[in-house]
């Protein structure tokens, strides 16, 4: 059988890898966060790891916040203004991490996940994790189901499909996303890259959105990323059926390619210039104050968001 799960349990929290024989294609996902730690493929004798991770599950908890290095955004994506919000009347301030004077990255990058069940045959190699959350941090006291599908297929292509139930009596605000960096084996500076966007948002002083958008097409045909620095927020062109990002140098292309349900695109490159921070989200920054794709799900019903990461040589 080309595709197999395996499960470590030595660690702090198990990791899983998914991986395909055919074309020694792997990807390592932690139940801590169930973040992707690792996507590789092999050529010739040499492997190349695309996602900059963590050297442990152990390294991972002691560092998930400095950087959110392939962290889950959930209920709410990059910053909100002082991590408040106003919800049905009712006035909430999130109370997890801050990064200067505002909420950041949501409340559930450190959750550890259940691992539901596996399942690898000859077309894929999947896992499906599961966390309860009760409501019990404070400014988010809204329960709900967060299950997170990964699947390995042939093509060294890995989709992972988020769905939320609300398990809460009433409706919720929720916002959800990915935060990896990514590595093609060389600097940032000697890469590619295009995506399906001629318009970016407005930030302010902060980082947070202030309600405008600027037109930017610099990447809609493609561009160098030498010299560029960004931290920005693109919306996604709805005419296209299926939005995508394209991160190249000389040897490989990364292509990243969500579905509707995550319509904005955030780019960050660190000054390191060694990695480069591509996020799928649902929502603009700081959408449960300027509702800018904020999501609003009623009592027992499901939101499912995806996306699919393809590693090409060139």
């Amino acid at each position: 059988m080309s595709f197999s799960v395996h499960i470590d349990h030595s660690q702090a929290a198990p990791v899983i890898t998914l991986k395909d024989a055919s074309n020694k294609t792997e990807a390592q996902i932690y139940a801590f966060g169930a973040l992707l730690n690792a996507f590789s493929i092999v050529d010739v004798d040499h492997k190349t790891n695309v996602v900059a991770g963590f050297e442990s599950v152990k390294d991972a908890q002691n560092n998930i916040t400095n950087g959110f290095k392939s962290a889950k955004l959930s209920p709410f994506v990059c910053r909100m203004r002082e991590g408040k919000y106003v919800w049905d009347d009712d006035h909430f301030q999130v109370k997890k991490f801050f990064l200067a004077n505002h909420a950041i990255h949501g409340i559930l990058y450190d959750a550890i996940y259940e691992i539901r069940y596996t399942e690898a045959n000859m077309h894929h190699a999947k896992v499906e994790m599961v966390y309860s959350y009760p409501g019990n941090i404070a400014g988010y006291p809204f329960p709900f189901l967060m299950q997170v599908q990964w699947t390995l297929e042939k093509g060294n292509q890995l989709s992972v499909e988020t769905s939320v139930t609300n398990a809460s009596p009433s409706n919720i605000p929720l916002s959800d996303g990915w935060h990896p960096y990514f590595n093609l084996g060389s600097s940032v500076d000697d890469c590619n890259i295009v995506f399906s966007s001629n318009q970016q948002l407005e930030f302010d002083a902060d980082l947070l959105p202030t309600g405008q958008l600027i037109e930017d097409d610099r990447f809609v045909q493609g561009a160098s990323l030498n010299g560029i620095f960004l931290d920005n927020c693109f919306e996604l062109d709805k005419t296209l059926k299926q939005p995508y990002c394209t991160l190249s140098n000389q040897s490989l292309a990364l292509t990243i390619e969500p579905e509707s349900s995550y319509p904005y695109l955030q780019i960050y490159t660190p000054p390191t210039r060694d990695m480069i921070a591509i996020e799928n989200l649902s929502s603009a920054p700081d959408a449960f104050n300027n509702k800018m794709g904020l999501q609003t799900l009623e009592p027992h019903t499901t939101k499912v968001f995806k996306t699919t990461y393809t590693i090409r040589k060139l």
